[in-house]
């Protein structure tokens, strides 16, 4: 199901261009140097491809809550998300989004220098000039307060975000915002939805933060529920 990203209109790198690329359920806009809108619907379309098929074969990787293992022969970008849901304790399609930016990312990073991709509230970035990303919480007074200063290091990173208020995705708490950092997209995408499920209110942010910093390979966590706002790890919060 489509929902309109209203967020996006807040977007911008004035040094990239932008576009975006469609595919079944993926929305992606995209950043980069030059326009790759047709390497960018190659490489949604194929891991798309991946997942579809795979589902099919095996219904159970689609409706899965809980962490599955993926059969001998499963496409990398599905082992992926069986391999980071586990850390997580999550089901696989809780990092769907973050793998289809992280794979399509990639792709596009053999003709580009820099890619930021945003997908359903989920970034994949490698870029060489330091970005702000705005942390959007919905109705909460802290929406669009409060951004994160990513370091222009040119190095791979997510940052995802679920968020129980916000969107159609599927999550078991109230989290205005879990956003989660991982220099791995999938990590990032499952961790986000499992401390999202977490935060039933803000008096469950402690709870959510300990959860996402026992998560191996998540380098920090940002939560916001109502008014409140709780943070750790090697994260830098910052002014929009």
């Amino acid at each position: 199901m489509y929902q309109k990203r209203d967020y996006r209109k807040l977007m911008k790198a004035d040094d990239l261009i932008c576009f975006n690329v469609t595919e079944y359920e993926s929305d992606l806009l995209i950043y980069a140097r030059t326009n790759l809108k047709k390497e960018a619907k190659i490489a949604v379309a194929k891991y798309r491809k991946d997942i579809i098929d795979y589902i099919r074969r095996h219904p159970e990787f689609l409706t899965s809550l809980v962490p599955i293992n993926p059969i001998l022969d499963a496409p990398e970008i599905i082992q992926d998300m069986c391999h980071c849901s586990k850390l997580a304790n999550v089901g696989p399609m809780a990092a769907v989004a973050g793998a289809v930016s992280k794979y399509a990312g990639r792709d596009l990073l053999r003709f580009a220098d820099e890619v930021l991709i945003e997908n359903g509230g989920d970034l994949f970035i490698k870029s060489k000039n330091d970005r702000r990303i705005l942390i959007y919480a919905g109705s909460s007074p802290l929406s669009n307060k409060v951004a994160l200063l990513i370091p222009g290091n040119n190095q791979e990173l997510g940052i995802c975000t679920s968020s129980g208020t916000v969107g159609h995705s599927l999550s078991f708490g109230n989290a205005d915002a879990a956003v989660v950092i991982s220099k791995d997209a999938v990590l990032a995408d499952a961790a986000a939805t499992a401390v999202g499920n977490v935060v039933k209110d803000k008096n469950h942010i402690e709870a959510g933060i300990e959860y996402a910093m026992s998560i191996p390979g998540v380098e920090g966590v940002v939560i916001i529920a109502d008014d409140k706002m709780g943070a750790c790890g090697d994260i830098n919060i910052t002014k929009p």
